[in-house]
């Protein structure tokens, strides 16, 4: 399957990436501190009130909790509601997929999170990023979903974009209440991506072969 090996080789591509981040980030750190300093500058100012209580509650979407619930729930709605069983599969193993592979991965690295003031209390390693990684994933597995399902149109494009724009949001969130560095984020963005373009391509061939032997809708 051509389309495959080319997700193959894309994913990757995009793990090579998180390595030689990663790879960095755990033997040369203070490479980083000159980049990740000037973005938190940038990105948190002086913490007006008004931006830390955006930012504050928008970071609460990219908890574990939330996006368990949004997953169960759509995952439900594709598999009773609209009879997409691999779609609702599709959404599972994606999540089942980072908590390990995220978890696993703050433990090589080990990086100890950001010394400045935090605005939330949190626990456990820094790099990479589990909100920002498990929010850009399901974000972009739900866009998928709506890419095959959806006619063309401006909801369409409205829909996937703003998923995006918020998976972004959470993302930028992380740095400005101090939990992550924007390296951090980077990797999180990264381990996504990788991640997507291994599971897309299967879940594709089997909802393939399952609409054909009439298993599914």
């Amino acid at each position: 399957m051509k389309n495959k090996q080319i997700y193959l080789r894309n994913a990757s591509f995009f793990a090579l990436a998180f390595v030689i981040l990663g790879y960095v980030v755990k033997f040369y750190p203070a490479t980083l501190t000159g980049f990740d300093s000037a973005i938190q500058s940038a990105i948190r100012g002086n913490l007006p009130s008004g931006a830390t209580q955006f930012w504050s509650v928008i970071t609460v979407l990219g908890n574990t909790v939330i996006i368990l619930a949004i997953t169960l729930v759509l995952a439900a709605i594709f598999y009773y509601y609209k009879k997409w069983k691999m779609e609702a599969y599709f959404l599972l193993a994606s999540f089942a997929a980072m908590g390990v592979a995220s978890t696993a991965l703050k433990y090589v690295y080990q990086r100890p999170r950001p010394s400045i003031e935090w605005l939330i209390d949190t626990i456990g390693y820094s790099f990479p990023s589990w909100h920002t990684a498990i929010t850009m994933l399901i974000a972009g597995v739900i866009v998928s979903i709506i890419q095959q399902r959806m006619k063309a149109g401006l909801a369409k494009m409205a829909l996937q974009a703003g998923l995006i724009v918020l998976a972004g949001l959470v993302a930028l969130s992380r740095i400005y209440i101090g939990v992550h560095y924007p390296t951090d984020i980077i990797g999180g963005w990264l381990l996504a991506l990788t991640l997507l373009q291994i599971l897309y391509p299967f879940y594709d061939q089997k909802r393939f072969e399952w609409r054909f032997q009439s298993k599914q809708k």
